[in-house]
């Protein structure tokens, strides 16, 4: 591998003061250009770029950094330009040398601020060949997760400031002049001059460590394999590192001095993790070493980043704090662990050609890490989670402004707009209904062949469609086209259901489910279906054409999308709806689940009364499996927000809530027992903060009661009801009590609970409270990161006082906002409103401030905010009518 230059090394030494560029040279920043065209390949493709050696000096206390840069590049064609990425950057010293003896070229540099490049001329045609440019040039450090930032902390020890990158989808560029787009992969060589006493971490491990005998040392890293600049990481701080051994790889945890313990659980889990995907792969993980690095703060965009050997993740996603870590944050922790690892062959090892096909790796890494956390941890009964995640999914998905799996992105903002439900929750259940249609192990074996051939390179999802199809000799194309080059939700009306013989004919018929298109004309999907009726066995066959028919063994109540491993919605009759209902209890809770979300989606877009759903919810055993609970709670809280603004009909409704629950409740209390399964915990958490919320008096004096009695009562707020009943009480919170939470929260020198603190402090329902808690946010007193989090929790509570605040201190928030969030935060925090003035708000917003090109989530919450108001208005009235007549 070739190193820096001698004169390189030597300029960046002598960098370690903030670099004063002289008037010869160009500023990122300096010359305004025309806006970047369309086209989804944004770079020129005559140079393509193989190496990178890189030099960093980051100026953590001037949040400004040093680099120089040697790159090894292929010109492919005769140009006279060589143009990368760059963004707030300047530049000296910059050559191109030839692989002969050739004197080294100075170019002309033009920067290019809009479209986010710099481009190198030269006096003539560079002949096709092996060049290398380098340069020295100068950076920003931010205080969001975007490139190269400052995490600033509280420790017993005082502040402390921990420096880290973030660089998916666009922002390697703002870090190290580069070819910023994932099919321009290359090997990267970085070393860094850092604070002596620091701890410094990157993709690979060090190969070597000088001390410079001034406070300093030179940490020289070892070459990455060949990769894209999106993945590339450097950290920096006081950090501490647990490891362990597993099949050859070192695994390490790396978190702020004095927390690596809180990280045991994710150290191995990470272990039992990757030894399940060396053998499912069949490809073993192939760098030497495996971190997980855990920061302190949050971003409104992410909550971990898969950087090849060196996950970022946020505290909050990776630590077990025990005094406030809940069973849901350890299946959390396991979670995001299994994603992110799944991502080091799903995205690192094979990486898709352009943020078009984006689903490949996220889509995948939900899908697969689902799997393995049902088959690593069956006692937690993750495999119902599924629903919830397609429901997710068909939310956004059936609404006006959907847009396909594989969706053309053009611009860096699209890119980052592509990450959302649709990519992550519908890319996973697409693949979960095509492995149960091929089968586990064919799929399994397409995987498999899809890694060996493809490793180190770029694909698109044709690549993995074939594979797999070659593996099953079964044809899958034209469904996997179905479900991701279209989007919508399919609908699949049973027309008729007669039994004869011990068997029942179905009839069915496909149509497209919409929130709000009801006139839409249906698009057609190829779609898996299996049937079953009630302890049967199940049937299959694919509705092909928009009607099929399906013969299932035995007579009685039919579940259609039996294991609800389809993605689409089932409507059934009347007469079957009642015999599912009459049913309800002897169904499989993972169908239960897929009812009773179909059954909501129905109901509140007018394919069948909106009552039906209570009707589900009365007929649910006390004794239902806790995540059924969970489900009827979380929705009658949703039916409680819809009721704003209508006293008497919330007031029905929470009765009938709290009538509901309170059986359930009283079978989980607030004590857990010593042998309690994990989803009993996590229901008795989601009970008391339903209830709560419904406005149950017994429960939110009970949470009171127990943050009273916390210093006297080591008890009273067990760790694992420590954030429920804090959320409580903070949502209930008069003037006096949010003062004593502010008062914590200032005083809390833990960043993992101090962050929570800050949250809860937004959570009030009082609108005076709410106004203290966004004049709090705009200080620096919570922290850099945790601001936009604070303004976006009260508008959960608060929609058009959130909204309002942020547009009329737009600068200040903006600051508080990571870059790659900013065209959907604003949007975001409009859209749970029901005010039809809401509308014109965010609207008049993005004319003035989001361009044409970027307005996906703008039409989004616009969206949510009609679908909210033709609920409240066209579907609200049916459920009262039920209420009043079932004593609501």
């Amino acid at each position: 591998m070739r190193r820096i230059l001698v004169t390189s090394i030597a300029t960046a030494l002598a960098l370690s003061s903030v670099y004063a560029p002289s008037l010869a040279q160009t500023t990122a920043q300096a010359a305004p250009a025309p806006a970047v065209t369309d086209a989804t390949t944004q770079l020129p493709r005559d140079v393509r770029p193989t190496h990178y050696q890189v030099a960093v000096i980051p100026h953590a206390d001037k949040l400004t950094f040093n680099g120089t840069v040697a790159i090894t590049l292929e010109v492919l064609a005769p140009t006279d330009s060589i143009t990368l990425n760059a963004v707030d950057m300047t530049f000296a010293n910059v050559e191109l040398a030839t692989a002969s003896d050739a004197p080294a070229m100075t170019p002309q540099v033009a920067i290019d601020a809009a479209a986010q490049t710099a481009t190198f001329s030269f006096d003539k045609p560079l002949p096709v060949g092996s060049y290398t440019l380098s340069m020295d040039y100068t950076g920003r450090i931010g205080t969001q997760a975007n490139g190269l930032f400052a995490i600033d902390y509280v420790t017993d020890d005082g502040e402390k400031r921990a420096l880290y990158t973030q660089f998916e989808n666009s922002d390697a560029r703002k870090f190290l002049p580069s070819w910023d787009e994932p099919n321009h992969k290359a090997t990267f060589e970085l070393t860094a001059i850092v604070p002596a006493e620091q701890m410094a971490v990157s993709n690979m491990p060090i190969a070597e460590s000088t001390d410079l005998g001034d406070g300093t040392k030179q940490v020289h890293f070892q070459t990455s394999p060949k990769m894209s600049t999106y993945l590339l990481f450097f950290g920096l701080g006081d950090f501490e590192r647990a490891t362990m051994q597993m099949d050859g790889t070192e695994i390490g945890v790396i978190t702020q001095a004095g927390k690596v313990d809180q990280a045991r659980f994710a150290l191995q889990s990470s272990a039992d993790v990757l030894r399940e995907y060396n053998d499912y792969f069949g490809v073993p993980y192939p760098l030497p070493k495996l971190d997980n690095i855990a920061s302190p703060g949050r971003s409104q965009f992410f909550s971990a980043m898969e950087n090849w050997g060196a996950i970022y993740t946020f505290e909050y996603a990776l630590l077990l704090d025990p005094t406030i870590s809940t069973q849901r944050d350890r299946q959390r922790v396991f979670s995001t662990d299994a994603h992110e690892i799944a991502h080091q062959w799903f995205g690192d090892l094979v990486t898709m050609s352009w943020w078009d096909d984006l689903w490949l790796n996220e889509g995948f890494a939900t899908w697969m890490a689902a799997r393995t956390t049902r088959k690593l941890h069956p006692e937690w009964n993750t495999h119902l989670y599924s629903v919830g995640g397609r429901e997710s999914a068909m939310s956004l998905d059936a609404a006006v402004t959907t847009h396909p799996v594989v969706q053309h992105v053009e611009t860096v903002e699209q890119a980052s707009q592509a990450f959302d439900s649709i990519t992550y929750q519908k890319g996973g259940a697409v693949i979960r209904m095509l492995e149960g249609y091929v089968g586990a192990d064919a799929w399994r074996d397409g995987v498999r062949s899809y890694m060996k051939t493809h490793a180190y390179g770029n694909t698109v999802s044709d690549d993995l469609w074939r594979a797999v199809q070659a593996a099953a000799g079964k044809p899958i194309l034209d469904i996997a086209h179905d479900f991701t080059l279209q989007p919508g939700v399919p609908l699949i009306r049973v027309a008729s259901a007669t039994c004869a013989d011990d068997m029942t004919t179905l009839q069915l018929t496909q149509g497209e489910f919409t929130k709000d298109r009801p006139d839409k004309q249906p698009l057609s999907w190829r779609v898996p279906v299996i049937a079953q009726t009630v302890g049967g066995e199940p049937a299959r066959t694919v509705v092909d054409g928009g009607a099929g028919s399906l013969q299932v063994p035995g007579c009685g109540t039919v579940v259609v999308n039996a294991g609800q491993s389809g993605y689409y919605r089932t409507l059934y009759s009347p007469e079957q709806f009642a015999g599912i209902r009459d049913a309800f209890a002897d169904l499989a809770p993972i169908d239960q689940l897929g009812l009773m979300g179909d059954t909501w989606a129905l109901g509140m877009a007018g394919l069948q009364p909106a009552s039906d759903y209570l009707e589900l919810a009365a007929a649910t055993p006390v004794d239902a499996d806790p995540q059924i609970w969970g489900d009827i709670a979380g929705s009658l809280e949703s039916l409680h927000r819809y009721y704003r603004g209508d006293d008497a009909g919330q007031a029905r409704l929470d009765a009938f809530g709290i009538a509901t629950l309170a059986p359930v409740f009283e079978r989980v209390g607030w004590e857990a027992p010593a042998d309690e399964a994990a989803p009993v915990a996590i229901l008795r958490t989601q009970l008391i903060g339903t209830l709560a919320e419904l406005g149950d008096t017994s429960v939110i004096a009970e949470a009171r009661r127990r943050y009273a009695a916390r210093d006297r009562d080591p008890q009273a707020m067990p760790a694992a009801l420590r954030k429920t009943i804090l959320s409580v009480v903070a949502t209930h919170a008069d003037a006096a009590t949010w003062e004593q939470l502010h008062a914590s929260a200032k005083s809390e020198k833990t960043p993992l609970v101090r962050d929570q603190l800050y949250g809860l402090l937004s959570s009030a329902e009082d609108p005076a409270l709410a106004r203290r808690a966004l004049d709090l946010a705009l200080t620096g007193e919570p922290g850099q990161t945790n601001s936009a989090g604070m303004i976006r929790t009260v508008a959960y509570q608060h929609p058009d006082l959130a909204f309002d605040f942020a547009v009329a201190h737009r600068g200040q928030v903006d600051a508080k906002v990571d870059t790659t969030s900013r065209s959907r935060y604003y949007p975001g925090l409009g859209s749970p409103s029901s005010d039809p003035a809401m509308i014109d708000k965010i609207s008049a917003y993005a004319d003035e401030y989001i361009a044409d090109s970027s307005r996906r989530a703008t039409e989004t919450a616009i969206a949510n905010i009609r679908y909210r108001i033709q609920v409240r208005d066209q579907r609200l009235p049916a459920i009262s009518e039920w209420l009043e007549r079932h004593g609501g």
